[in-house]
């Protein structure tokens, strides 16, 4: 395997990164010597289970948090030892979805997923409101562009999330399990967007799921667990499937 940092066409290369939380007899390692690569098109769904360290590799590679130990680069940026002026910059590249949701309670679902087209430069009022309509068709939620956040769903909120993150057309999408909340049929709508993201506009993506409904729609799959990182096989029954919508 071409270790992440070999690689010069890599949107995202991890290099021996370790990560702590606390200090003195209560420091904890959480991340442990992790490389990683993913390249412009390409799906990774990372695996493991709860409180392994999938959420701070997220955020690390998201510009969420200061690197301590080793090289995250992103589109060739290295963040070791980055400004936060310089993360900042950066961010605005990286499309980012968490279970959170992160809605603003003040605006519609129309205004929350406009906030990500805001992020594209030279587009007009009118257009920045047409793509967020455009994306909130494509989540399923054309009938909803007026209702603030309390009046939707737990299932709409996150696909509120996921327009806002698309609208900005990242380079790089990091996803915190995007289908948690969301039923069989919606679930497979959204991953399957994603994936045509990847595809038709080189976007990097890199998913954190439990879910075993959608690995089939991984170029690669990654396991984490007590801090490392290792490739898994695809399953068998899925692998070769081209998930792409043909419309």
């Amino acid at each position: 395997m071409t270790l992440p940092h070999a690689d010069p066409d890599a949107s995202v290369a991890v290099f021996d990164l370790c990560h702590w939380y606390g200090s003195g007899i209560n420091r904890r390692q959480v991340l442990q010597g992790i490389d990683l690569g993913i390249r412009p098109g390409e799906v990774v769904l990372l695996t493991g289970p709860s409180g392994c360290g999938k959420t701070t590799l997220l955020t690390l590679v998201g510009a969420l948090r200061q690197v301590q130990q080793g090289s995250v680069r992103v589109f060739g940026r290295e963040l070791a030892g980055s400004t936060r002026a310089e993360r900042q910059q950066l961010r605005r590249s990286i499309g980012m979805i968490f279970q959170g949701h992160n809605l603003l309670r003040c605006l519609t679902a129309e205004q929350n997923v406009q906030m990500g087209a805001d992020l594209l430069e030279g587009l007009s009022y009118r257009a920045r409101r047409d793509l967020a309509r455009e994306w909130l068709r494509a989540v399923g939620l054309s009938d909803h562009l007026g209702k603030l956040p309390h009046d939707l769903s737990g299932g709409q909120k996150q696909r509120v999330a996921i327009a806002r993150a698309l609208a900005a057309e990242p380079r790089l999408l990091l996803a915190d399990e995007p289908t948690a909340a969301l039923d069989k049929t919606t679930g497979r709508e959204v991953v399957e967007l994603l994936q045509r993201l990847a595809r038709e506009q080189g976007c990097s993506v890199l998913m954190v799921t439990h879910d075993p409904r959608i690995l089939d729609v991984a170029d690669r799959l990654v396991q984490m667990e007590d801090g490392r990182l290792w490739d898994a096989p695809v399953p068998r029954a899925q692998t070769g499937q081209v998930l792409v919508s043909s419309d």
